[in-house]
């Protein structure tokens, strides 16, 4: 359970099937601001208190720097224009991105994200093997992804919002 920097709880990634932007709550193209990552104190805590936990194990979950499967990221969204759905100027984001640990920061710029609300239904498994955590804010929304493949989170101008866009119009006729 403890991520070295980007943990791989999957077997394999797997290719992101951008027909899944479907399963997202509200898509709106924005700035990510205020970008953490949260850590699962409550865990690393239970697992310190274990008798059985190795020296090498207690050693990782004592480490502030390392991630472990249940720490998640968070962040703020600056809506710049809303796609599907209905959205506020600001959105609160969580990640919880278990399948391959959350990266430390994210690149400046615009992107296109879709989220859906917490309980909503994930898309569905996209490799033989995945974990996936409840969303840990009940109150923030989450961002889509399939246990196994990418999160629906595109710079604006890529290959992949282009396509995830074309999708949504034709969706639209």
């Amino acid at each position: 359970m403890v991520l070295p920097g980007a943990a791989d709880a999957c077997m394999i990634r797997v290719a992101p099937t951008f027909e899944d932007v479907s399963y997202a709550d509200i898509v709106v193209i924005g700035r990510v601001e205020n970008y953490r990552i949260v850590r699962d104190q409550a865990w690393r805590d239970r697992m310190l208190s274990s008798p059985g936990l190795s020296a090498e194990e207690r050693e990782r979950y004592q480490d502030p720097e390392r991630q472990i499967l249940s720490d998640y990221a968070r962040f703020d969204v600056q809506v710049d224009e809303v796609v599907v759905g209905q959205a506020a100027e600001t959105l609160a984001v969580t990640w919880h991105n278990s399948t391959f640990g959350v990266p430390d920061q994210l690149p400046q710029g615009r992107y296109l994200i879709a989220l859906r609300r917490p309980g909503a239904p994930d898309p569905p498994l996209r490799g033989p093997s995945g974990t996936v955590f409840p969303a840990p804010d009940p109150d923030a929304l989450v961002l889509l992804q399939a246990p196994c493949s990418s999160p629906f989170l595109y710079q604006i101008g890529s290959d992949e919002a282009r396509t995830i866009l074309e999708i949504l119009e034709a969706e639209e006729k």
